[in-house]
């Protein structure tokens, strides 16, 4: 096996992933969490980095470390949470979890061990931005503006559940 730089910084980003991910379901205050899930964000922009994918990574980092993150934080500090210390569930709890996150390991890496992908030449690093632009806008030009309808009716039910909470509370 060929040790390259790419392949240290791969081993490393999806390390850093995979243990945001794990952060992410196994801490229990919600800031951490979001912490958790931002490293996990910022390290999959990093993987679309070494894949040749400059546009993706700086979208990824744009609309989900950066805009997603503080719509979190905004939900969290706008709505009523009690943070009542659950007692810890055990220690079966957390073995069950651990062979969950094996099984899915070991799953995963027997599902790509024997696959078997022709290979296709393809220009990589010509103009990715460009066919992008080209596909998003002629063969899912549908599908982007069904998102964007979908995203303004989400902004617009957060702002009324935020004022609708923020109503009661002044009225006791």
């Amino acid at each position: 096996m060929n040790v390259s730089g790419e392949l240290i910084a791969f081993f490393g980003l999806a390390l850093v992933a995979i243990l945001g991910g794990v952060l992410l379901i196994t801490l229990t205050k919600v800031v951490h969490m979001v912490i958790a899930l931002v490293f996990t964000f910022l390290s999959i922009a990093g993987i679309y980095l070494l894949l040749s994918a400059e546009f993706v990574a700086i979208v990824q980092i744009l609309i989900y470390s950066g805009a997603i993150t503080i719509v979190m934080l905004f939900g969290i500090m706008l709505t009523k949470h009690r943070e009542n210390d659950e007692p810890s569930k055990g220690g079966w709890r957390k073995f069950t979890l651990l062979l969950a996150i094996a099984g899915f390991a070991v799953a995963v890496y027997l599902g790509i061990y024997d696959l078997d992908i022709p290979v296709q030449p393809t220009a990589l690093h010509e103009e990715n931005t460009k066919q992008i632009g080209i596909e998003l806008f002629s063969k899912y030009v549908i599908p982007f503006e069904v998102m964007s309808v979908l995203l303004l009716v989400a902004l617009v039910g957060a702002i009324v559940l935020a004022k609708k909470d923020n109503e009661e509370g002044d009225r006791s």
